[in-house]
């Protein structure tokens, strides 16, 4: 930091900011409540002792700042005592109760809602930039003073990053200008807007910041005596028709003029309104008079003629702008407002807030304001962040074409703008079902772009078609590029829905039972048991294959069997359901009943299999795969021991398989393996790693519970599916 930096530091004087700040708010609101503003000033002044900024200054000039730009944009009073405490709640320990104790709740939410928004730290993940923008938006939806109050905080920020380091300089002039500038810019603030865009410019590209600026400085050396002379002839010419007006010559910003370089592709001497003539007046009327007079002094400029007096911008802003050949032939742009249209021009929103509570100019405000509740529209409609961030983007940057309907309505459109876009703010079903346009009365393709002035007629088709996918391709306005998006998100749904149909369709056909067999309220109690609000949903997770189909068979088979009605049960009947399930394996002896048979070990036959009976001594009927390697080895021992056995599908036996499962090791893979089991409602009795090399290969051995071959066959393929397995397979015997 040089030494003169450092001396000033060391001479600032808060009180005598505080003075001045007094000074400036008198001029606009002589009515201001000092001593509420004192009061403000000494708290934020006693919580921040002894606290310094990075440059070395007290801390307490920061918020003084910030208020003085606030007052500098004439906000009301309300607004300058938050700025005087918005940091304190952050950095001290004044709470926010102790403000709405003393300052009132209105002032202390504003402060809480910039110290929420102070909390936000951009970074390179998108998802986490919208959920931050996101906050920012609904922040200006509760009180657009908050924002208010932000964009002063960046802007002081902004005039005093010398400290910082070279990195963090460029990280936060780049959200300043993606974010802040563009929201300034919206809010109508162009004061605050064009130094918000200069100072990004110096941090992010400094050689051409210097290149623009010696450009425009050889520019207004040529141009000053022409820009005094044509001011003196305008003065004479208006002081002979009697207009009062105030007149005087105006440099255009920096980054504003290199943007014009960058993004449209123009040449410096091209750009005809670096020096601009601005002329003040006391009404519309003398704003039209005065426009007259200057296109009988010197030859307009063809198509260089905007009047944004009927055709206000976005943000309210209006104007005339008009080019002429002035002197020496040299074009010369002059604009021409009254000094209410200035104020607001210059201070956008905050030139309204006054009023807000009153009817004056409360459409006016609401206006300004109402894109504000279209984001929060889109926030709602829009879970994607890279579509949020587009839609953001396009209603923050677009530059605007006037438009008109066949009777006279004017639209408002981005430039570049086509009829879709147009047919799309009128309705949205006009937009989906549009086959054509006419522009000025020919008929043009509907991708057509649009021109300042276009009467703009729409062709809708008589049978509903719907868009088409290539108009995301040519459509500028985020309106139609979002309802094009829901339209076939809508109609994707309906597609992935019938999918589960008739997935789930097949399932039941090849277990006996269809859709007449099942009622509606079985499928919705499902839907609930696995967390969907409605059965519509699950079937439409079923066909993007998000569920399995399996795991909803087995809770409607138990739906379905709980449902039944069971007859009246005998005691026999309980004593012979007891014996059952004591002994039953869910194996047929050939021509014996009542035998006690089990399960070999050595083999684990499930049904399904093909399996033969061995008898044992004293431990009943063994039950082996027939391809049991132990079957051979006892085969040509004992025949005469063998017998024939069978599978009961009657009985609700439960028989053990064990599969293994080879795969490249990678985080959760354990978790995915056994939510696939899951799905099918299988117990699991044992398991087991295996990592078989330091190239990341592993193994694992499932023991389950399972009740038949087909069952185990689907299970395996699912696990097949899993991401990084290789191969799953059952053991089969000897390995």
């Amino acid at each position: 930091m040089d030494a003169d930096i450092q001396d000033k530091i060391k001479n600032i004087d808060s009180d005598e900011i505080f003075k001045d700040l007094l000074k400036t708010i008198e001029v606009y609101n002589p009515g201001m409540d000092r001593d509420l503003l004192t009061k403000a000033y000494q708290a934020s002044k006693q919580y921040h002792k002894n606290q310094t900024r990075k440059s070395g200054e007290p801390f307490v000039v920061h918020p003084l700042e910030v208020a003085k730009i606030l007052a500098g944009i004439e906000l009301d009073q309300t607004s300058i005592v938050a700025a005087l405490l918005h940091d304190v709640v952050e950095d001290t320990d004044y709470s926010l109760e102790e403000i709405k104790k003393q300052f009132g709740t209105t002032i202390a939410n504003i402060i809480n809602g910039v110290t929420k928004l102070d909390k936000l730290v951009f970074n390179t993940r998108e998802e986490q930039q919208v959920s931050n923008i996101r906050k920012m938006i609904i922040a200006m939806s509760q009180d657009v003073r908050i924002i208010l109050v932000k964009l002063a905080d960046r802007l002081h920020n902004m005039r005093t990053l010398y400290p910082m380091d070279k990195e963090k300089r460029k990280a936060i002039s780049r959200e300043t200008l993606e974010i802040y500038a563009p929201i300034a810019h919206r809010l109508g603030i162009y004061h605050v807007k064009s130094e918000l865009e200069d100072l990004s410019f110096i941090y992010l590209h400094p050689k051409e910041y210097e290149k623009i600026k010696q450009m425009i400085k050889e520019r207004l050396k040529e141009g000053a005596s022409l820009v005094d002379e044509t001011i003196k002839i305008v003065q004479e010419k208006l002081k002979e028709v009697n207009i009062p007006a105030d007149i005087s010559g105006r440099v255009k910003s920096y980054y504003s003029i290199y943007n014009k370089i960058t993004v449209q592709n123009r040449k410096f001497e091209d750009i005809y309104d670096i020096n601009a003539i601005r002329i003040l007046v006391d009404d519309v009327k003398s704003c039209y008079a005065v426009l007259g007079i200057i296109h009988s002094l010197w030859k307009p400029v063809p198509g260089r003629f905007k009047d944004f007096i009927a055709n206000p911008k976005f943000n309210m802003y209006q104007s005339l702008h008009t080019t002429v050949i002035g002197l020496k032939g040299k074009p010369m742009e002059i604009q021409i407002r009254t000094f209410e249209m200035h104020k607001v021009a210059e201070y956008g929103i905050a030139s309204h807030f006054g009023y807000k509570e009153g009817s004056k100019k409360l459409s006016e405000f609401d206006k300004r304001v109402a894109w504000i509740r279209q984001i929060l529209d889109w926030q709602k409609e829009l879970k994607d962040p890279q579509e949020y961030m587009e839609s953001l983007k396009l209603d923050l940057f677009e530059e605007e074409v006037f438009v008109f309907t066949p009777k006279g309505r004017v639209i408002n459109l981005p430039r570049g703008a086509t009829p879709i876009d147009f047919a799309y703010v009128i309705h949205t079903d006009i937009g989906h079902n549009a086959i054509g346009a006419k522009i000025n009365g020919s008929m043009v393709p509907i991708e057509s772009v649009l021109e300042n002035g276009d009467i703009v007629q729409i062709i809708v088709s008589r049978s509903p078609k719907g868009p088409s996918r290539d108009w995301l391709n040519v459509v500028k306005t985020s309106r139609a590029r979002n309802k094009i998006r829901q339209w076939f998100s809508k109609e994707q749904r309906q597609e992935t829905y019938n999918v589960g149909r008739e997935i789930m369709l097949k399932l039941l056909r090849k277990n006996g039972l269809s859709f007449k067999s099942v009622s509606t309220d079985i499928f919705e109690e499902v839907a609930g048991d696995m967390n969907f609000d409605s059965s519509e949903n699950l079937f439409r997770s079923l066909g993007s294959h998000k569920v399995s189909a399996h795991q909803i068979l087995t809770k409607v088979v138990k739906k379905l069997n709980q449902s039944e009605e069971k007859p009246e049960m005998t005691v026999e009947d309980i004593y012979r359901k007891a014996e059952e399930k004591k002994e039953g394996t869910g194996i047929k002896v050939k021509g014996m009943d009542q035998v006690l048979t089990t399960i070999a070990r050595c083999c684990n036959p499930v049904p399904g299999d093909e399996i033969i009976g061995y008898i044992t001594r004293g431990k009943g009927i063994s039950v082996h795969r027939k391809d049991c390697t132990n079957i051979n080895t006892l085969m040509g021992s004992d025949k005469q021991r063998f017998i024939e056995v069978g599978w009961d599908k009657k009985a609700p036996s439960k028989f053990n398989a064990e599969i293994q499962i080879e795969a490249l090791d990678r985080t959760k893979l354990l978790r995915d393996i056994t939510n696939v089991i899951g799905e099918y409602d299988l117990n699991i009795l044992r398991a087991n790693t295996f990592s078989t090399d330091k190239s990341g290969h592993i193994k694992f051995r499932f023991l389950i519970e399972i009740n038949n071959k087909y069952i185990l066959k689907d299970l395996i393929n699912n696990i097949r599916q899993v991401d990084s397995v290789y191969d799953a397979f059952r053991i089969l015997p000897g390995k």
